[in-house]
This record gives structure tokens, C-alpha cells and sequence, in this order.
């Protein structure tokens, strides 16, 4: 498995801006299609998106569509997830996932970073 670690959370008025990364070490970062996924206190995990090892397909669950990107440096072994006009209800412990395949739910995925907090203030 790969090993995954997470960074850029953090606390963010509405309306603002973050910029999240995943470091990727221990295997080819090019055998992983990567994901985002987020947990709300409460709430189950819930998909928010994914790219492909190439960066040639992204997908976006319908509530980021349009405020977020996902992006990827395979030089740098690194996901990104660029985050703007937050909303308070994107509060979350924000996770990076890998798998061989893209997908959007959680059981395709079997590596997961530690996960990075994003509150999001009205």
C-alpha cells in the first residue's frame, strides 16, 4: 500500500479559500488513481472527488461541482484539492484515498492518510 499524508486544513470564513495536499510515498504514485473523501462529526464519509493516474478524468460530487479542483503532480507525488467558496457545510475532516481504479465510493479505496480538518466559519 501506499502511505498517504495530508495537509493544508485549517480555519476558513465562508465564502474563503483552501488548498489542500496529499503526499504520496512507499509505491509508484502513478499506479493510483486518487480520491478526496470527507467526514462531518455525525455524518458518514462521503465522496468529493477523484482523478485518474493520468489527470485526463476528474470527477466531482454534484455539492463541489464548480467551488472545488482536484489536481495532481506525479513528479511531486502529490493530490491536491483546491477548495473555494467554502461553505460552513463543507466542515469536515478531509481524507485522500488511492486505489488502482478510480471510483467514488470509499470501499474501492484501500490507502487513507490520517485526514486534515477544514472548518469553515459563517
Amino acid at each position: 500500500q501506499v502511505q498517504l499524508v495530508e495537509s493544508g486544513g485549517g480555519l476558513v470564513q465562508a465564502g474563503g479559500s483552501l488548498r489542500l495536499s496529499c503526499a504520496a510515498s512507499g509505491r509508484p504514485f502513478t499506479n493510483y488513481a486518487m480520491a478526496w473523501f470527507r467526514q462531518a462529526p455525525g455524518k458518514e464519509r462521503e465522496f468529493v472527488a477523484a482523478i485518474t493516474w493520468s489527470a485526463f478524468s476528474k470527477t466531482y460530487a454534484d455539492v463541489v461541482k464548480g467551488r472545488f479542483t482536484i489536481s495532481r503532480d506525479n513528479a511531486k507525488n502529490t493530490v491536491y484539492l483546491q477548495m473555494n467558496s467554502l461553505k460552513p457545510e463543507d466542515t469536515a475532516v478531509y481524507y485522500c484515498a488511492a486505489a488502482p481504479y478510480v471510483g467514488t465510493k470509499s470501499a474501492e479505496y484501500n490507502s487513507w492518510g490520517q485526514g486534515t480538518q477544514v472548518t469553515v466559519s459563517s
